[in-house]
Formats: structure tokens, sequence, C-alpha cells
């Protein structure tokens, strides 16, 4: 397994059990920065996207747009995405497989940050196209490859009962 995180990030495209395997000693101090940095990449993701509404529709100015894009992005979703992680790990027990809450945190946050590249991509066609088949794909893409990695990471953290 190559070093580094951007190494790491494209590895999980194709081999996302190997790697989140892999990062299973990560400490809590690492997840929460993983999961802040995946955060902050969404949130310039979004930035084409709110500068093209904010030329169509002067009326809510672009710093206005990013200002709510920050709250939620950088507020709201780390305490949801803390929130998830307990339940899936709290749901984990109805199964014969168990997953503890550091490796649901560490599935759900690396699975985050792996898709952040096809996240700026999405950000970019949002911004530079707009609405239509070209964001379709690229957002079910980014869609269907959290929930691939996200599936994968708890299928290599998770321990029979």
């Amino acid at each position: 397994m190559p070093g580094g995180i951007v190494p790491r990030v494209l590895h999980s495209w194709w081999a996302p059990r190997r790697v989140v395997r892999g990062l299973s000693a990560m400490p809590e101090g690492a997840k929460l920065a993983v999961l802040m940095a995946a955060m902050l990449i969404f949130l310039i993701a979004q930035a084409p996207a709110h500068a093209r509404m904010a030329q169509l529709d002067p009326s809510i100015p672009f710093q206005a747009r990013m200002g709510g894009a920050l709250l939620a992005v950088m507020f709201m979703m780390p305490i949801l995405a803390y929130a998830v992680a307990a339940l899936v790990s709290g749901l984990s027990r109805l199964s014969p497989w168990r997953l503890s809450p550091g490796d649901s945190r560490l599935a759900l946050f690396w699975s985050l940050l792996a898709v952040a590249p096809a996240m700026l991509l999405a950000g970019l066609v949002a911004g530079l196209i707009g609405p239509g088949p070209a964001l379709t794909v690229a957002q079910a893409v980014s869609g269907a490859g959290f929930l691939v990695i996200w599936g994968a990471g708890m299928a290599a953290l998770a321990r029979r009962a």
C-alpha cells in the first residue's frame, strides 16, 4: 500500500477494503482531521456552483451563499457524520457482524475523503455547465463511489460476534 493521503485516496476507488483495513490503527484525532479535510474539500467544491447561481440570480450574493455553505458543511455536517457513525455502530449490534464506534467513524470519514475528488469534479460541472445530464452523471458517480467505499470499509472493519 502506497504511503500518503493522495495515493490512498486514489487507491480507495479500486481497493477500498485494503485501504481502510490499512488505516484501522488511525488515532481519533487523525479521524477528525480526515473528516474536516473532507468537509473543507466539499466546501471548495461548492464554490463554482454558488458563483454561477450568484451570477444568474444576484439577489443573493456569492458571499452569502458561501457563508451558508460554510455553516452547513464545516459545522453541521461533522455533527451529522458523527451521529450517522454512531447510529451505524449501534445498528451493527443487530447483525452477526460488529462494528466498533471507532471503526464506524473511520469507514464513514474515510469514504467522505475518498470521494472528495469526485465531488470537486461535480462542483466544476455544476459551475461551468450547470444542470443537465453531465451534472447528473458526475453526482451519480460521486454518490455511488461514496456508498461503495463506505460499504467496503465497514465490511473490512467488521468483526464476527
